[in-house]
């Protein structure tokens, strides 16, 4: 039997790319009212969905399917998409606080005596979010860095330099497989990390461009804060806390690939040690479920194939990444295989910082700059970092050529998510 539902068209086009599409138009015209422009276009994607794709399983797209007894020789298991909804909402909101109380904490204020005082100051702590960000989740990176930047600068940071700490922290994670999303689930699948290693020829190369370009627009709008107060006390408490964080979000990434429970069981520690703003992480909600409602948006796509591996592709994806969640992009990717892991794990990580919700860390540095939620302010104030992305993958290419690695997937490993409207052939039962 043959289970088919033929959706209408528009134009040749699936209506469900339509619908996500003037969501997008929508958040780049309304970037004041993104929550509810987020909102209304989740909605109206799966009233599609359930008035014209009968097929349609919302429980079963967000908690999975399990085939039973028979069936599990004709229906591949198929991994709901709740594991990385509940990880990213718990990460934005937990990173949230995580930040505030670095902030609490006073070190920042006195960093200044740390970093140099001209064009080079800014310059440092943009490389120094990337190093964080190699073995740190990239939202924490940019949200450590855009505090600290809030402080030295006064609270005045030029839009292309907010972009800069996004792109530095994205290009950071790129190479490393605990630094980034993408390059995690590439290693669970069973893609070798040092597979994913040389994607930091392209990311060195990239954040050799645009920092520079972004140290400057900042110096001249804001210089760096060139003397600590006198007085500055540092509280190595809430450092410990932080510290705390950062360890449990490490190790309960690499062991249950739930970063979000260290997160909050270290946030839930920590309130014994130092008072905890709460209300940070209610300032938090509405940006962390807008990028929520997006990340559901681009798993609604009934996108089942992507082009034939190569590095057009990879470099194409690379600007896809940067309106289309980059997480079912990996995953189809990897079900494709045969590709070259390091070049696309530069592209769809780094190519999100091209537009402000294209990465977890854009959207989430948005909630401290809300001037940063405009994507043609964000295009124009941070061009350098389009043209460090396509300067990055060619040098990498140059360098290495494409070297595509077909992986072997680890023994029980569910199937990459499949959308319901594919067509499913069931055969006869023998009996």
């Amino acid at each position: 039997m043959i289970l088919a539902q033929i959706a209408p068209l528009i134009f040749g086009i699936r209506p469900e790319f339509l619908l996500f599409g003037l969501t997008l138009l929508g958040v780049a015209l309304f970037h004041r009212y993104t929550l509810a422009v987020g909102l209304i276009g989740l909605t109206s994607i799966l009233i599609f969905k359930f008035f014209f794709i009968p097929e349609f399983n919302l429980s079963e797209h967000l908690f999975g399917h399990i085939p039973f007894s028979d069936q599990i020789l004709h229906k591949e298991m198929r991994v709901g998409e709740w594991s990385v909804l509940l990880n990213l909402l718990g990460l934005l909101i937990g990173f949230a606080l995580l930040s505030r109380h670095f902030e609490q904490s006073r070190l920042p204020e006195y960093l200044p005596k740390l970093l140099p005082d001209d064009w080079k100051g800014p310059l440092v702590l943009l490389i120094a979010v990337f190093v964080l960000s190699s073995f740190l989740d990239n939202i924490a990176a940019a949200l450590i860095g855009g505090t600290i930047a809030m402080v030295v600068f006064k609270h005045k940071v030029h839009l292309g330099y907010i972009a800069a700490i996004v792109a530095a922290s994205n290009a950071g994670g790129s190479g490393s497989v605990i630094g980034d999303t993408t390059t995690t689930l590439m290693w669970i699948q069973g893609v070798s990390p040092f597979n994913v290693l040389h994607g930091y020829i392209a990311a060195f190369t990239a954040l050799a461009f645009f920092s520079i370009f972004a140290s400057i627009q900042q110096d001249k709008y804001q210089r760096i804060q060139k003397d600590a107060p006198i007085d500055v006390t540092i509280d190595w408490g809430r450092i410990g806390v932080v510290a705390m964080i950062l360890l449990l979000t490490i190790l309960t990434n690499i062991f249950l690939d739930f970063p979000a429970l260290g997160v909050w069981v270290a946030i839930g520690i920590g309130a014994f040690i130092r008072e905890t703003d709460w209300k940070e992480a209610k300032n938090a909600i509405s940006g962390s479920i807008f990028l929520i409602s997006l990340v559901t948006c681009a798993s609604l796509m009934p996108v089942e194939e992507l082009p034939a591996a190569s590095w057009q592709t990879a470099f194409s994806l690379g600007f896809v990444s940067a309106v289309f969640d980059n997480i079912p992009l990996t995953k189809l990717a990897l079900e494709q295989n045969g590709y070259d892991w390091g070049m696309l794990a530069y592209a769809v990580g780094f190519g999100g910082s091209m537009i402000w919700f294209g990465s977890s860390a854009g959207v989430a540095i948005s909630s401290k700059f809300p001037e940063a939620r405009s994507v043609f302010g964000w295009i124009k104030a941070g061009w350098h970092i389009i043209v460090a992305y396509i300067l990055g993958f060619f040098v990498l290419l140059f360098l290495l050529g494409w070297q595509p690695l077909p992986y072997k997937k680890k023994s029980g490993m569910a199937a990459p998510h499949q959308t319901t409207e594919q067509l499913i052939t069931v055969p006869a039962s023998s009996n």
